[in-house]
C-alpha cells in the first residue's frame, strides 16, 4: 500500500494564502475519500484565525501517489478577500511539496524527543490488513508532528520506518523554512512560484 507524506504551505503569503490553505486540505480530503485512501493531517504549524502557515498530511492507499502527482507543484486560489474587502488582488498562491526519503542522516533526532504508540494495523485495503498490533504511531513531542507506519509486519519494522518519514519530513520542513527566510530577505516568495501554477481553484 502506498503511503506519501505532503507538505502545504502558504510560504510567506499574507492571510489569504492561510485561507487558501485550508481550503485545500479540504480539496484534498474529498479526492482522498473519493479515492479510498486513509487521510491524516499529521501537523499544523503557526496556526491562527485564518489558518495554518502549513500542514502535513499522510495519504494512504493504492490512489497515494497518483494525488501527490496531480497536486505537488503551485495551486492557484481566485477568490475576493474576505480579510481586506477592498483589496484588488484576487489570486491567492500555496504550495504543495512531496516529503522524500532523502538525506534522512543529516537530521538528528533525540531518544527523549520520540514517543511511540502501538495501534492496530487499520486503513485502506479491508481483509488485506495486516489485523496485529504492528503499526505504529510516532510522535515528535517539540513539533507536535505526528506519523502513523503500518505496511510492515512487524512493530519493529514499523518503527524504524516511522523514524526514517520523520527525519525526512523534519529534514523537508527546515529546508522550507530556509527557503522562505531567503525569500523575505529578497521580499520575494520564491518558495511559491507564481504564474506557474498546476491547478486553480475559483471561490
Amino acid at each position: 500500500m502506498q503511503s506519501v507524506d505532503l507538505l502545504l504551505s502558504s510560504g510567506t503569503g499574507p492571510a489569504e494564502c492561510r485561507i487558501a490553505l485550508s481550503r485545500l486540505v479540504g480539496i484534498l480530503q474529498k479526492e482522498a475519500t473519493q479515492l479510498e485512501c486513509s487521510f491524516e493531517m499529521a501537523s499544523a504549524t503557526a496556526t491562527d484565525k485564518h489558518g495554518p502557515k502549513s500542514v502535513l498530511i499522510t495519504l494512504e492507499g493504492d490512489a497515494a501517489d497518483q494525488i501527490a502527482r496531480d497536486y505537488c507543484g503551485t495551486i492557484k486560489f481566485i477568490f475576493k478577500s474576505p480579510v481586506r474587502p477592498q483589496h484588488k488582488r484576487q489570486n491567492w498562491f500555496v504550495s504543495v511539496s512531496k516529503a522524500e526519503l532523502t538525506r534522512v542522516s543529516d537530521v538528528n533526532i533525540r531518544s527523549e524527543d520520540v514517543r511511540y504508540e502501538a495501534l492496530r494495523a487499520g486503513g485502506p485495503g479491508g481483509q488485506h490488513q495486516n489485523t496485529t498490533d504492528s503499526a505504529v504511531r510516532i510522535v515528535h513531542i517539540p513539533t507536535g508532528i505526528q506519523l502513523i507506519a503500518r505496511n510492515e509486519r512487524s512493530q519493529h519494522r514499523n518503527k524504524a520506518a516511522a523514524l526514517d518519514r520523520l527525519k525526512s519530513v523534519l529534514q523537508h520542513f527546515q529546508d522550507q523554512e530556509l527557503e522562505n527566510a531567503k525569500a523575505a530577505r529578497h521580499q520575494d516568495n520564491r518558495n511559491i512560484e507564481r504564474g506557474n501554477e498546476i491547478k486553480s481553484f475559483r471561490f
